[in-house]
């Protein structure tokens, strides 16, 4: 499901005050830290992933990775942190229209 910007800038603001579940050091993405982000995903729904030891458009390319992978929307990157949102089976967060 991709969100449109009303529901982008709404999850940007519920991200904002989170803090990281999931950080990526210079191992890169490995199958062990994609399996994390997809636990944290269905038990938060909103995260948020912390990039280190890269370069900012290999941060890019990774989130956008770990989006495709997951099926996640990116919703926020800033510096090196980027926020992902899947909905849950039973969602928590209320999208607005």
């Amino acid at each position: 499901m991709a969100v449109n910007d009303k529901q982008r800038r709404y999850l940007k603001g519920l991200a904002h005050p989170l803090k990281p579940v999931v950080m990526i050091g210079n191992a890169g993405l490995t199958e062990n830290v994609l399996a994390e982000i997809e636990n944290a995903l269905a038990y938060h729904e909103l995260i948020k992933v912390r990039v280190s030891g890269q370069e900012k458009a290999d941060r890019k390319q990774m989130l956008d990775e770990i989006a495709e992978k997951t099926g996640a929307d990116l919703v926020m990157v800033i510096g090196h942190i980027g926020g992902l949102y899947r909905p849950a089976d039973k969602p928590v967060i209320q999208l607005p229209g």
